[in-house]
């Protein structure tokens, strides 16, 4: 019976591969694996190890990495520490596969360990771009550690190709977040009221701001752009999700948990939703605003207008319905006032997601079952040919 072992180091990455998972667990001639890390073993980050378990998945392998410190030397040690662990867990677990979503530090040190461990790797959305955070080389590291690639849209197949990856082992999936979108049911706004003890009415909106690790951008000043922006729409409530674990994150959930403190009756601050509460507060909220990577693939297909401010997204294909902002508080206005308006409503129901359709989980679990990894990776150059 092969092996495939899944990681996961984050909510929202485990979120997008929730339906893979599923779908191995079905399988009789695989057995999934799943090693968890990261965040999802933080209380700070709402201890989501138990969101797994509660959905039914056995974790073989639970690693600890993250430190205290979220500067940059803390982020390195952490990986440090993660690769440690990892080690470990894929010496237990010898499983013939690793599957890998993303672009993440995390991700990177247990892919680092695979690669000298000799357990091929899965990877899933190589080939895109986010030029505002370091996640950038991160992924296309990954991708050089990969034998296997499920992308997302063919302009990143071909990327993946152009890095040097062998045609024949890259695939154009689509994303496993629209997958979720077509088979998750959604709950009533009732309902996330009553699990995370919030009293959200319509009109509201979702707010996620993560840190940028990459160029100049100024996190902490632009979030606070983002609140000042926020607050002269007193008639709308703000659903705030806390940001990734990455360099700067502490300051601004400290930030973010003062902002909700001094406006309670309008302003709720939620560690993580889950997949199910997330999606279902996508479709009731009036926009999502902030530059997570959710609002830029997955929130299209919900056909709700996203606010993408700054330099993380960047580089990333995005629908119509994605209203791209500057980083001061007038853009971000402006940016909200525009997504407010009926024509913007009218663009995200008509437009069309460049992520695909769905169904993503099963061709990939097909491709899993019936490929063999080769020996020995070897370089493909363009100069060669190659069948499309």
């Amino acid at each position: 019976m092969k092996k495939i072992a899944v990681f996961t180091g984050t909510r929202a990455e485990y979120g997008l591969l929730y339906p893979l998972l599923k779908k191995l667990e079905q399988q009789s001639e695989l057995r999934l694996q799943l090693i968890v890390s990261g965040m999802h073993l933080s209380p700070q980050f709402g201890e989501t190890w138990r969101t797994i378990e509660d959905d039914g998945f056995t974790i073989d392998a639970k690693v600890e990495m993250l430190l205290a410190s979220d500067t940059s030397c803390g982020v390195a040690k952490s990986m440090g520490v993660g690769v440690l662990g990892f080690a470990d867990a894929l010496e237990r677990l010898q499983p013939d596969c690793l599957v890998i979503l993303g672009d993440r530090y995390e991700a990177l040190a247990i892919a680092q360990v695979a690669a000298v461990m000799r357990v091929p790797i899965a990877h899933l959305h190589g080939g895109e771009l986010t030029e505002g955070a370091y996640d950038d080389p991160i992924r296309h590291a990954i991708t050089k550690l990969s034998h296997f690639h499920f992308v997302a849209s063919e302009e990143y197949r071909l990327r993946v190709i152009q890095m040097g990856e062998d045609p024949e082992h890259v695939w154009n999936v689509g994303a496993l977040g629209i997958e979720n979108i077509c088979t998750v049911p959604r709950v009533p706004l009732s309902t996330i009221n009553q699990k995370f003890q919030t009293d959200l009415k319509h009109p509201f909106f979702l707010v996620t701001y993560h840190p940028v690790t990459a160029g100049n951008e100024d996190s902490e000043g632009t979030f606070r752009n983002l609140l000042s922006a926020i607050d002269e729409f007193p008639d709308h409530q703000v659903l705030l999700t806390y940001p990734n674990a990455d360099n700067g994150g502490h300051r601004l959930i400290h930030l973010l948990e003062q902002y909700a403190s001094e406006r309670t009756n309008r302003v709720f601050a939620v560690p993580s939703l889950g997949m199910q509460c997330y999606l279902s507060a996508v479709e009731h909220c009036a926009a999502v605003v902030g530059n997570s990577s959710s609002g830029v693939i997955e929130v299209p297909s919900l056909k709700t207008p996203t606010v993408n401010i700054g330099v993380r997204q960047k580089g990333r294909l995005a629908a119509a319905s994605v209203i791209h902002s500057g980083t001061t508080r007038e853009t971000i206005r402006a940016a909200i006032e525009e997504a407010l308006a009926p024509r913007a409503k009218q663009v995200a129901e008509a437009c069309e997601n460049p992520y695909g359709s769905g169904e993503t989980s099963a061709r990939i679990v097909d491709i899993l079952r019936n490929e063999q990894p080769p020996g020995a990776k070897r370089f493909h150059d363009m100069s060669e040919p190659h069948e499309e």
